[in-house]
């Protein structure tokens, strides 16, 4: 478990009740959500977007986007398609979802080096 923090001013059951009005989770809240796990395990992360998308980005090649019932990153290139490989997983699996991003951001972070290098082991994508 990774002892998951809520959101300042929120109490239990009151973790991602959406925007008021709204009638409902809205992205931004789901972004939250995944911003503050990452910060626990001290990632840092940036988020940008709206009530309906919104999207974490955590380092480079690893941008969680997210609505307000799942989050979606890029895992891999496929170059027989020429298109990215995506893994997903259901917003309220919030703890396993951050755990997955975890994971990838250490991958990253081991194939490709400190920010800014270019490291030829690293499929960027097509140029």
């Amino acid at each position: 478990m990774l002892g998951l923090a809520r959101p300042e001013g929120r109490s239990k059951g009151e973790t991602m009740r959406g925007l008021q009005g709204m009638g409902g989770v809205s992205a931004l809240d789901v972004a939250e959500s995944l911003r503050a796990a990452l910060a626990h395990q001290g990632i840092a992360a940036d988020i940008n977007g709206d009530h309906d998308l919104a999207v974490v980005s955590i380092w480079a090649g690893l941008a969680v986007w997210c609505n307000a019932d799942r989050f979606w990153w890029s895992v891999g290139w496929n170059p027989a398609t020429r298109r990215p490989v995506y893994a997903y997983q259901s917003a309220v699996e919030l703890e396993r979802a951050a755990l997955r991003v975890i994971h990838r951001y250490f991958d990253l972070r081991r194939q490709s080096g400190p920010p800014g290098s270019d490291s030829p082991q690293v499929d960027h994508g097509p140029r």
